[in-house]
């Protein structure tokens, strides 16, 4: 599937609500929900996690986490049984770098909501089945083209 965005506010609302479809179809699978965020700096990768943060119910602030590598987060609802944990793998040089930070253990849990911003930076650690977004630039100075697909590997 793909979508333009003509704004800052209407990719917020395409992962709003793609993140409420997930919530409203919840897989039942015994691994964690992985999605993969790919786009050149400043595409709208961050700007996608800020909505679908929101959509989970998530009321923090969502910035990016470039100089710390990751972020966890979870639904101010008691009623919701889940941690959002927010990557990003621009500064990794080595992908056993990352293992440095558990993921096969993250991806391992069923309760962890999983987005990674620069996934083709980690390809070898990604879980068998995982969703895509790939961000590009459209032709206004806002415009963004986000592409959905469920993929193997990339």
């Amino acid at each position: 599937m793909i979508i333009k965005s003509k704004s800052t506010r209407i990719t917020h609302k395409i992962a709003e609500k793609f993140a409420k479809e997930l919530l409203a179809h919840e897989p039942k699978t015994k691994k964690a929900l992985v999605i993969g965020l790919k786009g050149e700096l400043g595409s709208g990768k961050t700007t996608f996690v800020q909505g679908f943060a929101k959509g989970l119910g998530i009321k923090n602030k969502i910035v990016s986490p470039t100089f710390i590598i990751m972020r966890i987060y979870r639904p101010q609802s008691k009623k919701i049984n889940f941690s959002l944990h927010h990557l990003d793998a621009y500064r990794i040089e080595k992908q056993k770098e990352f293992s440095l930070l558990y993921f096969k253990q993250m991806i391992s849990d069923p309760k962890n909501i999983i987005l990674v911003e620069w996934v083709d930076k980690i390809k070898r650690a990604l879980p068998k089945e995982f969703f895509l977004i790939t961000f590009n630039y459209g032709k206004g100075k806002n415009e963004r083209i986000i592409k959905f697909k469920i993929v193997k590997s990339l």
